[in-house]
């Protein structure tokens, strides 16, 4: 629930089978469709596990549908964070479901990697899910500890491929700097990294970014179609909400750089039906706030003023901040999503946000799990210093430009 305020004023193995802009738009097949396509024939006679969820669609049609239409039944179920059907709420932990027809694994509840008694008989693991792009969305972290645990076993590992919504061309954000990191934030790469799941895969493997991974069998079944420089809508492809939060495509695009608003006093815009598109803190002046970031010309987005009030949504965010009490702060919209600058218009709110409270606020402005999610503590403490968002850009980008040279090999578009 929110309302405007009056204003003036987002070395590997790969196995190859065979807002649109109009310049880039075209039909884009994803790894699961390729393979459909060759009625899953590597897949044949196989027992399986597939690591998935619902995104893993192919034109309105699941994964696990279009096999068992072509005759192939996974064995195994493994599921990350949000569930099967990805309604459970962040954060919640999810026990296995051995009474389904295939028996279905939670990788986000006692255990976050395959146990070896799970993988007794199993000839490969397969993982298709739709990520979101960011180093601290969980579904790579999932991934990657099911390679490690493929590789313990001796099991091939399987990658299908999807488009990293942002584009292939985008990085930006500080590189993880303390490894191993947390769940939530990996591996050693920024904040936005600009891979598929297929070419990260060959990344983690290829530069050991965890252990045991040199001997694993791993394979990627591309995409057709995609180019790095194709953002999600010019993919043509239809958004499936990857997680209650990530319902609608603007949240995602924005998501980088407003999902870090987690990790402070400030709402993110959960309990909302536009969470990662609002930004506030109770009693703070809206319109001042929309004007110094307008101000900025921040490319691809414009900010309004609003006041909103989180509510309780069950599955979704049962427990958002300042839940049922007005928050003053700004609404998001994507004017260009070619031109959207996602982490650094987020630095940017970040900013405006922190220099618009009290004095005696701002020492209370940053939570635990900032850093973990900023993937340094150089962010905060940038911010904390007054640095601008140009001069923090400035830090980040020696481990950009080092990053873009290690991921290079890995690339396979």
């Amino acid at each position: 629930m929110y309302r405007a305020v009056p204003s003036v004023v987002a070395v590997i193995l790969v196995l190859i089978l065979s807002f649109p802009i109009p310049s880039l738009a075209g039909t884009v097949k994803t790894g699961a469709e390729v393979l459909s396509e060759q009625n899953f024939l590597p897949l044949q006679g196989k027992r399986f596990a597939l690591v998935t969820n619902q995104s893993a669609v192919v034109g309105g049609t699941h994964i696990i549908e279009l096999m068992r239409q072509k005759g192939v039944h996974p064995a195994l179920i493994f599921t990350p964070e949000h569930g099967l059907k990805g309604n459970a709420e962040d954060g919640v932990k999810l026990a296995d479901d051995d009474s389904a027809t295939i028996p279905v694994k939670s990788l986000y509840g006692v255990t976050k990697k395959p146990r070896p008694e799970d993988l007794k008989g199993i000839d490969l693991i397969v993982f298709d899910i739709q990520d979101a792009g960011v180093r601290f969305y969980t579904y790579i972290s999932t991934m990657g500890l099911a390679m490690e645990a493929a590789a313990q076993a001796g099991i091939p590992f399987m990658v299908l491929d999807r488009p990293n919504p942002l584009g292939g061309d985008y990085v930006a954000g500080f590189v993880r700097d303390k490894i191993p990191g947390s769940f939530t934030s990996l591996y050693p790469i920024p904040l936005a990294h600009g891979m598929t799941v297929g070419e990260l895969a060959g990344m983690i493997k290829g530069e050991a970014m965890l252990p045991g991974l040199a001997r694993l069998e791993l394979s990627v079944v591309r995409m057709h179609g995609w180019e790095r420089g194709m953002r999600w809508p010019d993919t043509t492809l239809t958004w499936v909400a990857t997680s209650p939060n990530l319902a609608a495509l603007e949240s995602v695009l924005l998501y980088p750089g407003t999902g870090l608003l987690e990790g402070t006093g400030a709402s993110e815009g959960r309990g909302s039906s536009t969470p990662f598109r609002l930004a506030g803190w109770p009693g703070i002046d809206a319109n001042a706030l929309a004007q110094r970031l307008n101000e900025q010309q921040l490319p691809g987005v414009r900010f309004s003023p609003v006041l909103f009030t989180p509510v309780r949504l069950p599955g979704i965010s049962s427990a958002p901040k300042y839940r049922d009490r007005e928050v003053a702060g700004v609404s998001l919209s994507i004017t260009d999503c070619r031109k959207l600058l996602p982490v650094e218009t987020g630095v940017a709110v970040l900013k405006a946000l922190q220099e618009a409270l009290p004095e005696k606020a701002r020492t209370a402005f940053f939570r635990g799990g900032f850093d973990d999610m900023a993937g340094s503590a150089e962010l905060r403490k940038a911010l904390v210093a007054g640095l601008s968002a140009q001069q923090i850009e400035l830090l980040w980008t020696p481990g950009v430009e080092a990053f873009l040279e290690r991921r290079r090999p890995y690339l396979l578009y």
